[in-house]
């Protein structure tokens, strides 16, 4: 005989049940501080743009800022060096990629690609080869040389000798007056 009835909940089902979700929560509550440590930290976010009075730099100077943690170099360039920056040929370069947040990724790497004023370069100033922070006003070609292996950029930050792969990357900027600009 088959027992046509369906079988009740019994005291032994709930406790199941219980434990289950009773684990499930535990779990959670244990979970919870290994997800939330990976979110940035409020130090992090504060860097998320910075904005940079530059109403003090010169033609010719450059100044170093942290951006998210990384050296970022903004540099004031001569009517000189925005000719010569100006004038390589996009065949002549290493990198033929402009690497800057407001170009399209294939976009070449020409001097108009690379600054929203011409007077004013903004890159992130670490080496693309191991990471270094190269100097600024060195080298053969005035921008900066990377002492480590030999790298040498010019006024527009592109790699022009040295094993360096890549140019200096551009961040996404924006001048909010003639002399402040926002970073990030």
């Amino acid at each position: 005989m088959a027992n046509s009835q369906a079988a009740e909940p019994t005291r032994r089902d709930f406790l199941y049940v219980a434990t289950a979700a009773a684990g499930a929560v535990g779990a959670v509550f244990v979970a919870w501080p290994f997800i939330d440590q990976m979110n940035p930290s409020t130090a992090v976010l504060a860097q998320a743009s910075i904005e940079v009075d530059v109403s003090s730099v010169q033609p010719g100077q450059s100044v170093t800022v942290m951006w998210r943690g990384k050296p970022t170099f903004i540099r004031r360039r001569t009517e000189r060096e925005i000719r010569d920056a100006a004038a390589v040929a996009v065949d002549d370069l290493r990198d033929r990629l402009a690497r800057s947040a407001s170009a399209p990724d294939n976009a070449p790497a020409t001097d108009e690609n690379r600054v929203q004023r011409p007077e004013w370069l903004i890159v992130v100033g670490v080496c693309t080869h191991l990471g270094c922070i190269p100097l600024s006003n060195q080298g053969e070609y005035g921008g900066w040389l990377c002492a480590c292996h030999g790298s040498q950029y010019d006024t527009s930050g592109r790699v022009r000798v040295g094993p360096a792969p890549e140019n200096l990357s551009v961040p996404p900027y924006a001048f909010l007056s003639d002399t402040r600009v926002r970073i990030g």
